[in-house]
């Protein structure tokens, strides 16, 4: 079936509504980032880690976080990196969506500890990245794992360096990843610089907050230009090659439009793409509501994806 790219208008989804109250509105600026980063190591969600081991390793000066199946011998690899805007989070945030990857299909899941704007600015995290990358090439071993069944991916943020990542290796020419899993990816920053936007009020991520970890991470204003290379994957203009990608996103999410318009660009170039668009969800909605099924349904999809691309046994 085609993937559908037509705008859809919604309300918010029924099963949001509630879980949307306990979350507070909240814009960053730049002054709060290190006020969000305190609150953030105590705010932690609870997840379910049961069958599942974690460890955590060095690659050269980058941290990982290591999760795997705790009494199985693992099936495939995938290279997670966390949200957070480029400003905030850490990998244990998304040990939960981790751990499900772990039960359901048997992976190693690697979490980055990339380095934070403003105080790192581009490259630092996509370095950071590349290194994950290169000490998972080197070890894969230690894992019992296969080259071939390795993918690449991350939430928010995180998606938005895999993207980024994705491209890179592209050009470098070894190793590629089985597929790349982009979960309401922050890809563009000329969305940061339309001001129109800042009405609107997004939940969870709207775009006074999206102009903060842009310009932190770009070390200027979004929007001019040109962006450095890598640094902006809606800004590359040859797409071609690349591996296969997940993009799910909701219809209230401020990233909407960005996310529809890559995934139609893969297609256009080539790359297979399943884009899955929620209706009436928001960003970060399945981190919200986990429990609901749309956000069960949202999973399924990546789980589905992953499968697939790693040529994993069926369910």
């Amino acid at each position: 079936m085609k993937n559908d790219f037509r705008p859809v208008k919604s309300a918010i989804h029924p099963e949001l509504v509630q879980p949307l109250k306990r979350v507070p509105a909240v814009s960053i600026h730049r002054w709060s980032i290190p006020i969000l980063r305190i609150l953030g190591r105590f705010l932690q969600p609870k997840s379910n880690l049961e069958g599942v081991e974690i460890s955590e390793r060095t690659a050269g000066e980058t941290r990982l976080r290591i999760l795997r199946p705790a009494d199985a011998e693992p099936t495939g690899t995938l290279l997670w990196m966390h949200g957070g805007g480029l400003i905030l989070g850490t990998p244990a945030q998304e040990d939960g969506r981790c751990a499900e990857f772990v039960r359901t299909l048997g992976l190693v899941v690697i979490s980055t500890y990339y380095r934070l704007a403003p105080q790192n600015p581009y490259p630092a995290a996509l370095d950071d990245c590349h290194s994950a990358w290169n000490w998972l090439q080197a070890n894969l071993d230690e894992f019992g794992l296969e080259p071939s069944r390795v993918a690449i991916g991350g939430g928010s943020a995180g998606a938005g360096l895999a993207a980024s990542l994705s491209q890179r290796l592209y050009d470098e020419g070894g190793p590629q990843p089985a597929g790349q899993l982009l979960v309401y990816p922050m890809l563009d920053d000329r969305t940061a610089a339309r001001r129109e936007l800042d009405a609107e009020k997004h939940p969870i991520w709207n775009n006074t907050s999206n102009l903060t970890g842009w310009s932190s991470y770009l070390g200027g204003a979004p929007g001019v230009a040109s962006t450095p290379e890598y640094a902006v994957p809606a800004r590359r203009a040859d797409l071609r090659g690349l591996p296969p990608a997940w993009i799910g996103v909701g219809t209230l999410d401020l990233f909407l439009a960005e996310s529809r318009t890559y995934a139609k660009r893969l297609e256009e170039a080539g790359v297979v793409c399943r884009f899955d668009e929620v209706p009436g969800a928001v960003h970060g909605f399945d981190g919200i509501a986990p429990d609901a099924s749309i956000s069960k349904q949202f999973l399924n999809g990546q789980l589905s994806f992953l499968r697939e691309c790693l040529a994993l046994p069926a369910a």
